[in-house]
């Protein structure tokens, strides 16, 4: 980007310094969002999101990817589809529901809504070991909280990761007679729940803090409990209304539909360099172990031979593990010739601190929340980087004249009225120790 590099070590100071002090600050307002999109039918899915890996456990028609909890089928009473809702009817004896597949670490995002004093959930990671679903599979609760007494934070209210994780005071839930929206992330050890767009639990499986929870649980005696590599998701028939709908999954060990390896984990093939001075790619740029290491210096990037226009772009970053030491880098989306130090393209920015911005650089057509746009930077809405030395992953979603930027599974900024032109992808050299790997890409049909 176009400012005095002495400027930029002073922001890339600041801001880092304050960030890491504070990493918990709660987000701002969101953003100004874009134009609405055209609406879509119950279950559809946009081509973006096919790209991204999502596809239907539910369709709003048929219960094609479920089956009874233990049965072979689906059962014949108790659940419904109704109006484009899978429902468990109350006193229906229908029993809980399973995945016909199972699933390891995995993205679900599903609505639902709750007659009042309903009692429900979700549990996820399930094996078919013992009576019920919940005997093995942790569970997304379900609630009228109000029915129920239950205070928004309690251990068993809506949101909770039941009976180990109470839910966020920031959490929001709707009334019942109205859909609320759950998203659970479950990936590398790392387990989230959402509610209506605010995370309310994060926490880890991979820990003695997790094993000594479900020791001190109802779940201790549950041989299996929380601790399966996979399993089948499960909907639970306690016996109340229940609605749920737009139930989607995407397999976050698998690959991206149609993916397109931009790094083949050995070499720079199918990478060009840009470098000041002349410099060399094998001056700057290395391979080891799968990882790409940049130097940082001379400043510059590596871009693709290849253009691309609409895709999502998948890859994951981290500095120095051993020097741990904050450093600038960016990733260039639709990259415009000429190669210079720097081009025109939108910038998903990787400073320490700032992933998540976008900087607008040679006047590329674009549009971004006004009330965080100071010059050519948007700032991001909230900080969700890991600490410094370990992995990240950029999720980007360049989608005609939106682009999306998705730190760890957290969309961090939107731009809209994006100028659609086709261009290389680049990665900055820019003054620090990065790391790069597992960089791909599925295009949008």
């Amino acid at each position: 980007m176009k400012i005095a590099r002495s400027l930029k070590v002073i922001l890339l100071l600041a801001t880092a310094h304050a960030a890491l002090a504070n990493p918990q600050t709660a987000p701002p307002s969101p953003a100004t969002p874009p134009p609405p999109a055209s609406p879509q039918s119950p279950g559809a899915l946009t081509a973006a999101e096919q790209a991204a890996g999502w596809r239907l456990l539910f369709d709003g028609k048929t219960t094609q990817n479920w089956r009874g909890y233990k049965k072979p089928a689906f059962p014949e009473k108790g659940w419904r589809v109704e109006d484009g809702s899978l429902r468990c009817q109350a006193g229906g004896g229908g029993g809980d529901i399973i995945t016909t597949e199972q699933f390891g670490d995995f993205e679900l995002t599903l609505e639902w809504k709750v007659a009042e004093k309903a009692n429900s959930g979700i549990m996820y990671r399930v094996a078919e070991k013992h009576d019920t679903a919940w005997q093995t599979g942790p569970e997304y609760q379900i609630l009228d909280d109000a029915g129920h007494g239950a205070e928004p934070t309690d251990m068993h209210a809506a949101g909770s990761l039941y009976d180990l994780y109470a839910p966020a005071p920031e959490k929001v839930c709707k009334p019942t007679g109205q859909f609320n929206q759950t998203r659970i992330l479950s990936r590398d050890g790392l387990l989230q729940h959402w509610l209506n767009g605010v995370k309310i639990v994060e926490c880890r499986t991979d820990t003695q803090e997790w094993k000594d929870k479900i020791a001190a649980s109802k779940f201790a005696s549950y041989e299996g409990f929380g601790v399966l590599p996979k399993g089948h998701i499960a909907l639970q028939d306690h016996g109340n209304d229940v609605w749920f709908r737009n139930i989607r999954v995407r397999d976050l060990s698998a690959p991206l539909p149609k993916e397109v390896k931009l790094f083949n984990g050995k070499d720079m093939t199918g990478w060009v360099a840009h470098l000041d001075g002349n410099g060399k790619l094998e001056d700057v740029w290395s391979v080891k172990d799968g990882i790409i290491i940049c130097k940082g210096n001379p400043a510059g990037y590596i871009r693709t031979a290849a253009d691309y226009t609409n895709y999502v772009l998948k890859l994951e970053w981290r500095f120095s593990p051993i020097t741990k030491q904050a450093g600038n880098s960016g990733v260039l989306l639709r990259v415009q010739a000429p190669d210079k130090v720097w081009p025109k393209s939108v910038e998903a920015q990787l400073q320490s601190a700032s992933a998540g911005d976008f900087w607008n650089i040679d006047e590329f057509a674009m549009k971004t929340a006004p009330e965080r746009l100071n010059g050519r930077n948007t700032k991001k809405t909230h900080f969700a980087e890991r600490p410094l030395g370990e992995w990240n992953e950029y999720e980007i979603i360049v989608d005609h004249a939106k682009i999306t930027l998705n730190v760890n599974g957290e969309t961090l900024n939107e731009a809209w009225d994006v100028g659609e032109l086709p261009g290389k992808i680049a990665l900055q050299s820019e003054g620090a120790e990065i790391h790069f790997r597992n960089i791909r890409l599925a295009p949008i049909d």
